[in-house]
C-alpha cells in the first residue's frame, strides 16, 4: 500500500472498503455543486490510492466540514474525515500547519464566531 494512502487512512480512522457507493453522503452535501470531487468520490479515490489528485483538487477546500456526509452514511464510512485528513496533509506539506496561541488575540473580530477560531486552532496546531 502507498505510504501516503496508509497515512491518510490512519489519520482519518476511516475504513474505505466499507463504502457501498450509495451516494447518500454526496446527496446531503451542501457544497455538492461547488465540488469537483464529491464525498463518495473522495472515498473511492482514496481506496484506489489517488491521493495526489485529491490533494490538488479545489474540492478539498470547498468542503464545509459540516460532516453531514457522516450523519447520512449508512455504513459509517465518514468521507468528511478523509477530506480533513487530506487537507491536513496538504497544509503540512506546505508548512502552514501551525497556529500559535500568541497569535489568537490579533485574530479576534466581533463578527468572527469563537467556534471558528477554536476549530482553526485545533486543526492547525497539530
Amino acid at each position: 500500500m502507498d505510504a501516503r494512502k496508509e497515512e491518510i487512512l490512519r489519520r482519518s480512522g476511516v475504513n474505505v472498503r466499507k463504502c457501498m457507493k450509495c451516494g447518500k453522503c454526496s446527496g446531503t452535501c451542501p457544497a455538492y455543486d461547488e465540488m469537483e470531487y464529491h464525498p463518495h468520490e473522495f472515498v473511492a479515490m482514496v481506496e484506489k490510492g489517488e491521493i495526489d489528485a485529491l490533494m490538488q483538487s479545489p474540492s478539498l477546500f470547498k468542503c464545509l466540514s459540516c460532516m453531514a456526509c457522516i450523519e447520512r452514511c449508512p455504513r459509517d464510512v465518514a468521507p468528511g474525515k478523509l477530506v480533513e485528513a487530506i487537507r491536513l496533509e496538504v497544509i503540512r506539506q506546505q508548512g502552514m500547519n501551525h497556529l500559535k496561541a500568541d497569535a489568537i488575540p490579533a485574530l479576534l473580530d466581533d463578527d468572527l464566531p469563537q467556534q471558528a477560531l477554536m476549530t482553526a486552532f485545533r486543526k492547525y496546531s497539530k
